[in-house]
């Protein structure tokens, strides 16, 4: 029974350390091996793949590789062959045509497919529809153009059904000269050292997760303070105001904010009043409004744990305080916020690691501008790098690298919280004498 009693917590602990290793651990492994390799949407996430791209083409001449080969490699014709001819008859056409290509087109090679369109025309019983002429063609095409081969052997047959014959080691050149899976490699870490926009990039972040953990923090304890000492009805009134922005589906709450700020929304028809030109107020102060914007949702869930905290203080203690003459601004000093110390180390902890890995309104507000990477922070530069940017190439390695990097800060700044709230103090059980 004993042995038992001494494996419950163990038991107990079991879901979570799961649910830890399956949605933190792995994942984060994962993108620090990520990290370490060139993978891209060019690459692919599988095995070695091996295309003859235009690319590849350019590559081989800048090798002053035999150019008959190069032209070779880049020659698409129309084969008639046993193999070819197969794969037609296996297309949903009329039988009368595909008798007459057999007798007539057989062993026949056709250079592009204009020559082959015209030599169908010459057919009794050609094929009318475009549809039918563009089957044809993908079924006789025979080319290493832009063709995917997944292995070794898949692609020196390629090359065989083509007419390309080559020496193991020109065999071996072209295949490293084809691949482009991602390989093992050090240079993401190196690029982003030397990258002329990491040092850009990183002040945005630290000003973003400053300026909007100040106004999170400080405003959410003002708010808690605030409703404490309203009366209860009204209160629960404001607090229940000021969780609107929270419990706001985002791209609603954004449209709100666009709005207000448009050249023709609420703050220039305000402002115009007292003499402003109207203007579009978020494009020329975007980081003002992508603050505010992330400070009211965190400050309302601040506001939250702040006034639960204040509510569970023992009131005997604030009565006694005011019985001894001590203002509401001494009970704040002297009572409340040295009880907060758990509360405001949660919230600023939760809040730090919140901003430096959360770009969900500045994608929605600015998407990183107006302009070249104004407002652009670490977490939306590693969510354009790696799912979405501008050039179409979704470079996953190097927003692997960037992804490390914030964890590893975070992990860093949980540390220092810890030691500047004096943690081990604040869990320690109360010396209590009988």
């Amino acid at each position: 029974m004993r042995r038992l009693r001494s494996f419950l917590p163990l038991w107990f602990m079991l879901p979570a350390s799961v649910i830890v290793t399956l949605f933190f651990v792995i994942p984060v492994f994962m993108t620090f091996a990520f990290s370490f390799t060139t993978m891209s949407s060019d690459t692919g996430v599988l095995g070695n793949r091996y295309i003859v791209s235009e690319a590849t083409l350019l590559k081989l001449k800048e090798l002053n590789i035999d150019p008959v080969l190069v032209a070779s490699l880049g020659e698409i014709r129309f084969v008639f062959d046993d193999t070819n001819l197969k794969n037609i008859s296996q297309l949903n056409l009329k039988p009368s045509l595909l008798k007459e290509i057999n007798t007539k087109l057989k062993n026949k090679v056709f250079a592009t497919e204009k020559k082959l369109y015209a030599a169908l025309k010459t057919l009794k019983n050609r094929p009318r529809s475009f549809k039918d002429r563009k089957a044809i063609s993908k079924a006789t095409v025979s080319s290493m153009m832009n063709k995917e081969f997944l292995t070794a052997d898949e692609f020196s047959q390629g090359l065989v059904s083509v007419g390309i014959n080559l020496d193991a080691p020109a065999f071996n050149q072209l295949l490293e000269l084809t691949n482009t899976s991602w390989h093992w490699t050090t240079d993401n870490y190196a690029e982003l050292m030397a990258s002329d926009f990491t040092l850009k990039i990183l002040g945005n972040t630290l000003f973003y997760v400053f300026c909007t953990l100040f106004f999170n923090v400080g405003f959410a304890l003002l708010l808690a303070l605030a409703t404490f000492y309203m009366p209860s009805g009204q209160s629960k009134i404001f607090r229940a105001l000021w969780l609107i922005p929270r419990i706001s589906p985002s791209v609603i709450y954004v449209l709100l904010w666009k709005w207000f700020t448009f050249d023709s929304g609420f703050m220039s028809h305000f402002l115009s009043s007292f003499g402003f030109t109207p203007q579009d107020w978020l494009k020329e102060f975007p980081w003002v409004f992508v603050i505010l914007a992330n400070g009211f949702v965190g400050a309302s869930m601040g506001m939250l744990i702040f006034s639960s905290a204040i509510v569970a203080i023992p009131g005997d203690v604030l009565r006694a305080a005011e019985v001894d003459g001590a203002y509401p601004l001494q009970q704040i000093r002297r009572i409340i916020l040295p009880l907060l110390a758990w509360p405001i180390l949660f919230v600023t902890s939760y809040q730090t690691l919140s901003l430096l890995t959360s770009f969900e309104y500045i994608l929605l507000l600015t998407d990183g501008g107006p302009g070249f990477f104004t407002t652009e922070t670490w977490a939306l530069n590693a969510y354009h790098t790696a799912l979405s940017n501008y050039f179409g190439n979704l470079r996953y390695g190097f927003g692997a690298t960037l992804a490390v990097v914030l964890v590893v800060v975070g992990i860093i700044l949980s540390l220092l919280y810890l030691r500047l709230f004096d943690f081990k103090k604040l869990v320690t059980e109360p010396q209590i004498e009988t």
